[in-house]
């Protein structure tokens, strides 16, 4: 186990991500491409090495994940259009400093298109609804500069709708509270300038549960630790600003312990085969830590701190976080 981050190690391992297109794997992860490409690109501007992948291809790469029939992006060349997707397009087109190749109006069509009646979003055509995909919507018009043409108070509405008696939210109205959901929820109110609407207490005592006595992080109740929820649970207590509510030596242990010291990334948790979601998020999780050496990542976005701050966001939220905010009572939903 390695008492520090192996960045060299990790900047190799997700180089080499692309080069295996030989491997059955590759073509089975097809369906999670963009998604991926955002997750090695956001890890290596955190470590430093922005500059690690071919940014051209990687525009490329992107530009031909276009659904025009749709107007948003797809995983892979030829796939849907899907919210997920279209996301990590527009974080990876905005990191590499090349929205000016987005065609911003049928993007913001496609996004508000698939709001429902009830305020929540469906991922894509097919109609699939979950807090995820309003968290998506939300987050990307927000990048776009296109807040300002979302139905604030149906999307509002629906969050609400999601929260539980223990202070957290569900993937949808009535299902149970888990982390990814709370970060999804938290973040999106952040954005709306809607904490108001969070009982902070409740909902960080809940989340400081989430820690193991090995150091790390599960997702609900009962469950195992795994280094992803290192981002999920920290990104919310860091909006909250309550990230001492954990211990934080221990969680980064535990994100260390879970590290390959030979070929690099970082997997669930030790001793299991690494990939690049859990490199980005355990990374993810250090930066929202302070771990030494890596570059600040802003909580509410997953990106680059200072890419956020650039575009007047950051200042934004982190003005929310200073502001006194009023506790609306929770009940049981």
């Amino acid at each position: 186990m390695s008492a520090e981050l192996l960045i060299p190690l990790h900047v190799s391992y997700i180089q080499n991500l692309g080069k295996s297109k030989d491997d059955l794997a590759y073509h089975l992860t097809a369906h999670l491409r963009m998604n991926a490409i955002y997750w090695g690109l956001t890890a290596l501007c955190i470590m430093g090495h922005q500059d690690a992948l071919d940014r051209e291809e990687m525009i490329d790469y992107v530009l031909s994940c276009w659904d025009e029939e749709a107007g948003g992006f797809g995983a892979h060349p030829d796939h849907d259009a899907h919210l997920l997707s279209t996301l990590s397009a527009i974080q990876i087109l905005i990191t590499q400093n090349a929205l000016d190749r987005l065609d911003v109006e049928r993007v913001v069509k496609f996004i508000l298109s698939l709001q429902q009646p009830s305020g929540v979003f469906a991922g894509d055509s097919f109609g699939e609804i979950d807090t995820r995909f309003l968290y998506c919507a939300v987050n990307a018009l927000s990048l776009l500069g296109r807040l300002s043409d979302l139905d604030v108070e149906r999307t509002v509405s629906y969050i609400i709708q999601c929260r539980n008696f223990d202070g957290g939210f569900g993937s949808t109205a009535g299902a149970e509270s888990h982390a990814a959901q709370v970060f999804v929820c938290v973040a999106a109110l952040a954005i709306l300038d809607r904490l108001d609407v969070v009982d902070h207490d409740t909902l960080a005592w809940w989340l400081s549960e989430r820690q193991l006595p090995n150091g790390g992080l599960n997702g609900r109740p009962e469950k195992l630790e795994d280094v992803c929820y290192s981002f999920w649970v920290l990104s919310a207590l860091s909006i909250l600003n309550k990230v001492d509510w954990i211990d934080a030596d221990k969680l980064t242990a535990f994100i260390l312990s879970a590290q390959d010291p030979e070929q690099g990334g970082i997997a669930d948790r030790p001793g299991d085969m690494v990939d690049v979601f859990h490199t980005h998020f355990g990374v993810a999780g250090l930066s929202i830590l302070g771990y030494p050496g890596l570059i600040d990542l802003d909580p509410v976005y997953c990106m680059p701190a200072n890419i956020i701050e650039a575009k007047g966001l950051k200042k934004r939220w982190k003005a929310l976080q200073r502001r006194p905010l009023p506790v609306t009572p929770v009940t049981a939903t």
